[in-house]
């Protein structure tokens, strides 16, 4: 079973980062305004509470989420994203997103490949989460269609680029 001292720390930065990344790339296939973005972002937090919650989480996911717990956690999650995708644009954006998430799988199957596959399957979870916490083109948040064509094929994208069904 792996945990923290088994990656680097580059990897461990990415590692971390990966659930933000996850929900970022649901965010970016379709902008739902503030509102929608708001709960976009509680979802992806959500998903982390409940991984936290789970008795069956494995000693990686217990060590991305004790680090979450933390402020220094937090914040080099958050760098690790301000560091690679300030400054493009919306299709960059997505494109490095999925990158960093197609290289975080290929760590995972490196060095975890006993825990990869369910961690892996839960940063998709991730997504899909994040695709399904907000309604697009609503009007004040009534009407509308709850999860997008963009933000479905987002989900997809998310599963191939770690590899996962």
């Amino acid at each position: 079973m792996a945990d923290k001292s088994s990656f680097t720390p580059e990897e461990w930065k990415a590692i971390l980062a990966s659930p933000m990344l996850a929900g970022l790339a649901v965010t970016l296939a379709e902008p739902s305004g503030l509102w929608g973005t708001l709960k976009e972002s509680m979802a992806s937090a959500q998903a982390l509470l409940a991984a936290g919650n789970d008795p069956k989480a494995s000693p990686l996911m217990k060590a991305l989420l004790a680090d979450m717990e933390t402020s220094d956690g937090r914040s080099v999650a958050r760098e690790e994203i301000k560091i690679d995708l300030s400054g493009k644009s919306t299709a960059d954006l997505k494109a490095q997103v999925m990158d960093k998430l197609a290289k975080v799988g290929e760590i995972l199957d490196a060095k975890a490949p006993g825990d990869a596959p369910a961690f892996k399957t839960w940063l998709k979870y991730v997504a899909d989460q994040v695709a399904e916490a907000a309604s697009e083109g609503g009007v004040l948040g009534f009407g509308g269609k709850q999860v997008t064509d963009a933000e479905r094929a987002t989900v997809s994208e998310v599963g191939r680029a770690l590899k996962v069904a």
